[in-house]
């Protein structure tokens, strides 16, 4: 009954504590004064949710309908883990002490995480240069496994009525910049689906997708077997020119993983800057005589 009674009343005391509060100052500056008037937003047995809980819910600037799905969602979340805390608390008796020290522990952690967040932020080194990219991926190329086949090549799907569609293949061989650009305008005009970039390295099974190439059984032979293949289905043409090919489990190619090099040397930075911090805050603690161990 009470949660049909809070939801049918939910409008309207979400707007009642939007506006509660944007004047949480006052209130808190007159908190005896007024504690007798203020009304809860929601109740669940004997525990009430009052205004001055929903102070930082809704971040400055937030526009007046994301603010009342912020307010409905945080209490609505309320109601369910009081519903459940206290479900708890009457089936099993719980260790006070250990949850109290547990809630100490948790914000100790929130508060050093919220600092070594800061602390970071503010002395992080985002640069990484083109040799210690290198330099990382020689020394660890197993861990850098491919995990599906790779190519690089050039891929064009056009309708089989396109017009000069018995010319593609030579302007796809061709090393002459003039091929080169009327490949390029053929594809955007003509081609519904293409891929030009040579130079870049692409998951072969996602190019054959949806295309009669997905049916080749045996992908690796056909990649060490097959330059150039074409095909054809009801409503179109498939030509596909590998250059180069890499299979599962090879080492995945530098300009594939760099990314990923680039996040893993940017991490560590922030592991040794979090050590970093700990070590100083110790140190100048034991140099102060900030604490002692009795």
């Amino acid at each position: 009954m009470f949660i049909k009674s809070f939801y049918q009343n939910s409008a309207c005391l979400i707007c009642a504590a939007l506006l509660w509060s944007c004047d949480l100052v006052q209130i808190k500056q007159n908190e005896d004064a007024q504690a007798s008037t203020v009304k809860p937003i929601a109740r669940v047995n004997n525990t009430y949710l009052y205004p001055e809980d929903l102070e930082g819910i809704v971040p400055a600037g937030t526009t007046s309908s994301d603010s009342v799905d912020r307010v409905s969602i945080y209490i609505n979340n309320w109601v369910r883990k009081q519903l459940l805390i206290d479900e708890a608390t009457s089936k099993i008796d719980f260790d006070e002490a250990d949850i109290q020290r547990k809630i100490l522990d948790y914000r100790y952690s929130l508060i050093a995480y919220s600092y070594k967040e800061y602390y970071i932020n503010q002395n992080l080194n985002k640069n990484v240069s083109d040799e210690e990219i290198s330099n990382y991926y020689h020394k660890n190329q197993d861990n850098f496994l491919l995990k599906q086949n790779i190519i690089r090549g050039i891929f064009i799907k056009v309708p089989k009525d396109a017009p000069r569609i018995n010319q593609i293949k030579q302007w796809m061989f061709s090393r002459r910049k003039k091929d080169i650009d009327e490949l390029k305008s053929y594809c955007f005009s003509y081609a519904t689906n293409y891929s030009l970039e040579d130079s870049t390295w692409l998951n072969f099974d996602e190019i054959i997708k949806n295309t009669p190439l997905a049916e080749i059984p045996n992908r690796v032979q056909f990649l060490r077997t097959r330059k150039y293949i074409e095909s054809f289905d009801e409503t179109s043409k498939y030509l596909l020119r590998i250059k180069e090919y890499k299979k599962t489990d090879d080492i995945a190619p530098l300009p594939v993983v760099r990314d990923q090099i680039v996040d893993i040397i940017i991490n560590k930075r922030k592991v040794e800057l979090s050590r970093h911090l700990e070590k100083e805050v110790y140190d100048k603690a034991v140099k102060s005589h900030a604490f002692e161990i009795y």
